[in-house]
């Protein structure tokens, strides 16, 4: 029997949205699996139904099922004569279930409740596109990244209690520093610092009152504890003197009515010793929590509700800053692993402060962020570690093109360079430390040097020069890391004395050129690719998912508050319509 199909792509998309409470709410209607992504194929607004109609907008397509006595029938949808799914007819129209179009055309979807009404909204696209609010600024918030949360990532072992700055395991294990990762986190509490209210906090101890040790009580085994001038800081601080045995209760400050979840304090040990917070977390019951900071190399370890993190030897005076919640959560994930995922430590309170061994401590303070010494943390990482080219080694090895390009430990990266330039721009602009500004004019070097012989440059069509995310031969040109690396250029010689900047306006001039000749390569007609492999390697494109189409507008946009040529602009417009399921026309 023949079906009429009628309106709307198959009025399925019409009309399946009053449906979808049906399709979702069990039976076979909700089942649909392993269905095959044979055809990507999408109608564009507007364009004809292969019965001639055309396509109607949701909004004006809407049925009231209520109302409509037509009676519908079930029957089998086959699909492109390979498989069949369950389908309803009802008259003329035909309804297939919104779980087998979500996989089939990659659409998204839910049931929203508004008041007494549900109803269900359709997505093309998951992901969000930040619109410049004015023209960027390299001292400003650095894109939407205050929408980041480097921290919280799975991908994140933890923050290390040494550097102050995250600790991979994306392609490693074992764990390693990723420089795109820390100037991600260093850029992101950047501009959390420039959009979130002002901190609240609370010093709870400074050591400046009389009797600011009696705040102090020595438990279990016997100790000393007094308020004495440190000749290094000529201050007041905090001595102690106990075992330094963790199983020592140690010389605790007891504390009450402590929500806030950062916490710093100066810190210097004689030998060892160690810190430990004892938290209370909501539960049934509700269960004491210990986080321990120790003289120690070792970055992470846990044993049941006891999280260990080394804090390196700490033999001169140096500040420790740790998100609480950060910390206990990524020791229960370490201990529990893919049980923890999906769950949520509520943290009730800050019990107390303990000290163990002999040391000083001083200005110990709680506080509702700490995203400027977050951000700091990260610049000064990119000031210890800065090789002699200029760049910061990847010690990890990175393998692309399912296998067929392989980086081994020591590559660098050109986003890896350009956002730790973006960041210890902003460093300098706001503490005036020459060392930050020499650190990212010293990060542009590797900028010329090859990807053949260790560096990120390499060449499209021997013409255009690329700076490379991940610097293989033959070459992948990724977009997105590439207007990294330029954003990061445009920072420095937009902030640098523009004698020490020539170098640096001729890298990027090069490149804004290379991007405005190959951006249509990266344009499908229907979304945009990652990279060029399909060019350099012969295979298929690398299509970009829609959270990494969305970097690619909003750095298009980005770029057209600071440059003149209206392309970029209009290549993220007509992107940004890819979204909303619009394409190219055909021919």
């Amino acid at each position: 029997m023949r079906l009429k199909m009628r309106r709307a792509v198959i009025t399925v998309l019409g009309g399946c949205f009053l449906l979808v409470t049906l399709f979702l709410s069990g039976s076979k209607w909700s089942s649909c699996t392993d269905v095959n992504r044979l055809d990507n194929n999408f109608y564009r607004d507007g364009a004809p139904h292969p019965d001639g109609s055309k396509l109607t907008r949701l909004s004006t397509q809407a049925v009231d099922l209520t109302k409509n006595s037509i009676p519908y029938e079930e029957l089998d949808c086959v699909i492109n004569g390979e498989y069949t799914v369950g389908c309803r007819r009802e008259g003329d129209d035909v309804y297939l279930p919104f779980s087998f179009i979500s996989k089939y055309f990659e659409v998204y979807g839910k049931l929203v409740q508004n008041g007494d009404d549900t109803r269900f909204e359709w997505s093309h696209s998951y992901s969000h596109v930040y619109v410049p609010d004015g023209t960027y600024s390299p001292t400003g918030i650095f894109m939407s990244f205050e929408h980041y949360n480097v921290e919280k990532r799975d991908r994140v072992k933890c923050i290390s209690a040494i550097e102050g700055v995250p600790i991979s395991t994306q392609w490693g294990a074992h764990g390693y520093y990723y420089p795109i990762q820390i100037a991600q986190y260093g850029l992101s509490h950047f501009s959390k610092f420039l959009t979130e209210k002002p901190r609240s906090s609370i010093v709870i101890e400074d050591a400046e009152d009389d009797r600011a040790a009696d705040q102090w009580a020595v438990v279990g085994q016997r100790g000393t504890v007094s308020s004495v001038i440190d000749r290094h800081r000529n201050t007041h601080v905090i001595e102690f003197d106990t075992s330094d045995s963790i199983h020592n209760p140690g010389i605790v400050h007891q504390l009450e009515n402590i929500i806030f979840g950062f916490l710093f304090f100066d810190i210097r040990f004689e030998n060892n010793g160690s810190v430990t917070v004892a938290m209370e977390m909501k539960g049934r019951p509700n269960r004491l929590f210990y986080l321990h900071y120790i003289c120690s190399e070792n970055v992470l370890a846990v044993s049941e509700d006891n999280v260990y993190y080394g804090i390196g030897l700490r033999r001169t005076w140096g500040r420790v800053t740790r998100d609480l919640m950060v910390d206990a959560q990524k020791g229960i994930m370490m201990q529990l692993g893919k049980k923890f995922r999906g769950s949520r430590l509520v943290p009730l309170r800050v019990i107390s402060v303990s000290v163990r061994g002999h040391g000083w401590i001083d200005n110990i303070t709680f506080a509702s962020s700490a995203h400027l010494e977050q951000m700091y943390d990260a610049a000064d990482w990119f000031v210890r570690h800065q090789d002699n080219k200029g760049g910061w080694p990847i010690m990890v090895t990175r393998k692309l093109a399912l296998g067929r390009l392989e980086l081994p430990p020591g590559w660098y990266s050109a986003m890896a360079q350009g956002q730790a330039i973006s960041l210890l721009v902003r460093a300098y602009d706001r503490t005036k430390i020459r060392a930050y500004l020499d650190c990212a004019l010293r990060a542009t070097k590797i900028y010329n040097i090859p990807s053949s012989e260790g560096g990120v440059r390499a060449m499209f069509a021997d013409k255009y020069p690329w700076y490379e995310e991940y610097p293989t031969v033959p070459s992948s040109f990724v977009l997105n890391g590439f207007i990294y690396s330029l954003i990061g250029l445009y920072d420095l010689k937009t902030v640098a004395p523009p004698e020490e900047a020539r170098d640096t306006e001729s890298l990027y001039s090069t490149g804004i050129s290379s991007l405005k000749a190959l951006l249509p390569l990266f344009d499908t007609g229907s979304g945009s690719v990652y990279d060029l492999r399909h060019f350099t390697l012969a295979m298929s494109p690398n299509l970009a998912r829609w959270d990494y189409h969305t970097t690619h507008i909003n750095q298009l946009l980005l770029l057209s508050t600071i440059e003149d040529d209206p392309v970029f602009e209009a290549v993220a417009n007509r992107w940004i319509g890819y979204m909303k399921g619009k394409r190219a026309a055909h021919n």
